[in-house]
């Protein structure tokens, strides 16, 4: 059909002829034809979260993947067995970026996981129980941005760009999440095990979706348009690591929930994942505890290491977690710094004396806050976006610069591992699709998606 879903700051509406090229992945499935007057309250019922603010942070989590550009903060799933959490990521894509294999198992490297960014636009990894030290890495670029290459196949000095950001959803029984650049990049929700009482056959919740999918995706797009009209106005006092998914969410909230709904959700959300991770890291929770008997602690890495091992015992020190020597320490101090001044520990590393030995100090502060109330939104901006064809995981923009980038520098996917010269695509659909006018000639600026 090759419709798509085009949008700006006056509303959105279905366009027949989109001026821009699509690619379509095997896999691909439709976006259903929104219909406008839903409720984002009909989402509830399909979604096993246990309070207001999990459910602000989960529609907030949409609406950042509705956006044309990145970061998108990684959302992570954690419960019991019969939490529902394969069904809540599973509802999440099919609303989103429908596919036909839906939730898949974590990547072996870095290739796969980014080739599979240049196939879908949200990523969902399905009963994951540990995440590798490199694949925490590998997401926090795909959360904020970031490129990968490899040498070409049949050639000595070619190389291979794969360049994405890309949403990610992550579920899991354990606290899989447990390094402090990854954890402060996600949001976290807790789902609740579901008596048998309140459970219902999976073809019957699935019917019930499909009839309500519709008019879900209109009330998120009416959503992102306020969003595309208020977010140029839309300041926050403080900013946290995530910056622009903070604005873009609480420039959109304000049909939804009173204004600050959403700061005050994730707020409350990343002070539960600071405490999350300075628990399950036992470097961080024996500096904290090293330091509630005293308020500044000064010495070289050396003597933290064995005042620290003092503190925690002999088996705990002797653990694969524990570091093997004090270079190691300052590593693990380094990462942990951000997260211990949160909750009032300050690390500072320096030089003392003629030797210039270098020591660290460990001193009580004021915790960190992340920020106050967002501003009243803003007037109507003009720019064009668009949802990408078909679900949103092809999303690919005509009329690009030389970088990669296009006029508005949104960054695109590219990869082209063997340099055909001719699109192959899955279906044949697209092999000879005459080229389009440019967003330049015709108005457009963003991204569609075809319906």
């Amino acid at each position: 059909m090759w419709r798509a879903v085009e949008m700006d700051g006056t509303g959105w509406r279905v366009i027949d002829n989109p001026p821009v090229r699509f690619r379509r992945a095997a896999g691909m499935q439709p976006l259903p034809m929104p219909v406008p007057g839903g409720s984002i309250e009909t989402l509830r019922s399909f979604l096993n979260v246990q309070s207001d603010a999990d459910f602000v942070l989960a529609v907030a989590w949409t609406l950042a993947c509705l956006r044309n550009r990145g970061p998108y903060p990684v959302i992570v799933l954690a419960g019991e067995q019969g939490s529902a959490k394969s069904t809540f990521s599973s509802i999440l894509r099919a609303l989103l970026d429908p596919n036909t294999a839906p939730l898949r198992a974590l990547p072996r490297e870095d290739r796969d996981l980014f080739i599979a960014a240049t196939n879908g636009h949200v990523l969902a990894f399905d009963n994951v129980s540990g995440l590798p030290g490199w694949i925490s890495d590998t997401l926090c670029r795909l959360a904020t941005g970031g490129g990968f290459a490899v040498r070409q196949l049949y050639s000595d000095q070619d190389e291979v760009l794969f360049e994405a950001a890309r949403p990610v959803i992550l579920n899991g029984i354990e606290d899989i999440v447990t390094r402090p650049d990854l954890a402060d990049r996600a949001v976290f929700l807790t789902l609740d095990t579901i008596p048998e009482e309140r459970r219902r056959p999976e073809a019957e919740m699935w019917a019930a979706f499909e009839a309500e999918r519709p008019r879900t995706l209109g009330v998120l797009l009416d959503e992102v348009v306020r969003g595309i009209r208020q977010l140029p106005e839309t300041r926050l006092e403080r900013l946290p690591r995530m910056a622009d998914f903070a604005l873009w969410a609480s420039a959109c909230e304000t049909a939804l929930w009173s204004a600050g709904a959403f700061w005050s959700a994730y707020c409350g959300n990343r002070d539960e994942a600071v405490e999350g991770v300075i628990d399950a890291d036992p470097i961080a929770a024996a500096v904290r505890a090293l330091i509630t008997t005293r308020t500044v602690w000064t010495g070289t890495a050396a003597d933290l290491l064995g005042a620290l091992a003092e503190g925690v015992g002999e088996r705990a020190a002797k653990s694969k977690a524990w570091p093997d020597s004090p270079r190691a320490l300052s590593g693990r101090l380094r990462r942990a710094a951000t997260f211990l001044r949160k909750v009032g520990i300050a690390i500072s590393f320096g030089r003392e004396g003629r030797v210039r030995t270098r020591t660290i100090t460990i001193t009580l502060s004021t915790p960190e806050e992340d920020g106050a109330r967002p501003s009243a939104p803003s007037a109507p901006t003009q720019k064009i976006h668009c949802i990408n064809e078909l679900a949103l995981g092809s999303m690919r923009t005509v009329g690009g610069d030389a970088d990669g980038s296009d006029s508005n520098g949104i960054s695109t996917v590219r990869a082209n591992p063997l340099k055909i010269k001719r699109w192959n695509g899955a279906d044949g659909a697209d092999a000879n699709v005459p080229p389009h006018s440019t967003p330049e000639k015709d108005g457009a600026t963003g991204w569609r998606a075809r319906l």
